[in-house]
């Protein structure tokens, strides 16, 4: 009796604690959005699809030495000269064009080219001026996310088929500044870059910032899981970098050419919070690829002092002085720094007061 008495009981403590867990399932579903980290967007076949005949285009069309600008993108102008194509990468506003505006003024528009990249679902104002009609065919975006990779490779490939002369490509987010004047910048990437001789010939080489012995490299590599990346991209050799950089034609077409990492890269992570591709991708791809033909920094400044969140530290009006910008500019290597991120959009007036005197003051 004691034995059907202690069984009983026993059978009757799984049988509640079973109905208990049937009962908390619904609960657990409701706030399982709330506890746990927000999937990363994936990359949808149609767009893959789109994306891929997009770059097959671009690289038909560079192997031309001749070959004429598309009947379909009309955003560039036609010159002998190399031009600098500045590539916007938006999800806002752009908060800073009128400052964008100064800088472009009294330049040629033969050595340059615009073009945005803004987030479909985020309603981005054309700013007008210099910057109307010049936004591209663009997918949604998301930080931390392959998807920017993908937006990056568009911009690219835009810019490819708009204007053969395209030689430098360089990402700016909307939080972006520059440091110095556009000629100034021109002649430090077509002047200042030509040091690096191969076989009698100059080659010019890309400044993408390209690290190797950061301490989130770890996490980070196996954020898609174990052994995911491999045997690819082994862990000696995944690199870590700035997402903005400035690449070479030679370099973009590479980046255009790729599908064996962009098949890792553009995995989803099972732990999301180590999971930045955008900022592994590109240095990873050109640090195997061409090591030597990278500068291996970059020359947009960023602060990651008290940094929250993954995000830099962000300028506000109390800190912009031209004392500021001096600093901005001052660099470890043998170039100044051209760009620099993060300012708030209430720093625009104070940054216009101080442009022609000091920004575009070289």
């Amino acid at each position: 009796m004691r034995f059907r008495s202690h069984f009983s009981q026993m059978f009757q403590s799984h049988f509640i604690l079973t109905f208990s867990l049937l009962l908390s399932l619904p609960l657990v579903f409701l706030l399982a959005p709330r506890l746990l980290p927000p999937p990363r967007l994936p990359i949808s076949l149609p767009d893959e699809l789109d994306d891929l005949a997009l770059f097959n285009r671009a690289i038909a069309a560079s192997s031309n030495p001749h070959h004429p600008r598309s009947a379909f993108f009309r955003l560039g102008s036609t010159n002998p000269r190399f031009k600098i194509a500045f590539m916007f990468l938006t999800n806002t506003d752009l908060y800073f064009s009128s400052l964008w505006e100064r800088f472009f003024n009294n330049t040629s528009k033969d050595l340059y080219n615009i073009y945005i990249h803004a987030d479909p679902d985020s309603n981005v104002n054309d700013p007008g001026g210099l910057f109307k009609g010049k936004f591209i065919p663009s997918k949604h975006t998301e930080r931390a996310s392959a998807t920017l990779i993908s937006a990056a490779r568009r911009l690219m490939a835009t810019a490819i088929l708009d204007d053969s002369m395209n030689f430098y490509f360089a990402l700016i987010s909307q939080h972006c500044i520059p440091l110095h004047s556009f000629m100034y910048m021109y002649n430090s990437l077509f002047q200042s870059s030509r040091n690096f001789i191969w076989g009698g010939k100059v080659k010019y080489r890309s400044f993408i910032e390209i690290l190797s012995n950061e301490s989130t490299l770890h996490d980070r590599y196996y954020a898609r899981g174990n052994n995911v990346m491999l045997p690819e991209v082994p862990y000696d050799e995944f690199r870590v970098g700035s997402q903005f950089f400035i690449l070479t034609k030679k370099h973009a077409l590479l980046v255009l050419r790729d599908r064996r990492l962009w098949r890792k890269f553009r995995l989803p992570c099972v732990r999301v919070e180590s999971c930045y591709p955008e900022e592994h991708y590109f240095p990873t791809l050109l640090s195997m690829e061409d090591l030597k033909g990278c500068t291996q920094f970059t020359l947009t400044r960023v602060n990651w002092t008290d940094s929250v969140d993954g995000h830099p530290h962000t300028y506000r009006p109390p800190e912009v002085s031209p004392e500021l910008i001096y600093e901005l500019r001052q660099s470890n290597f043998t170039y100044d720094y051209l760009f620099a991120r993060k300012f708030t959009p209430d720093c625009l007036n104070l940054l216009m007061d101080m442009a022609d005197s000091v920004i575009f003051k070289d």
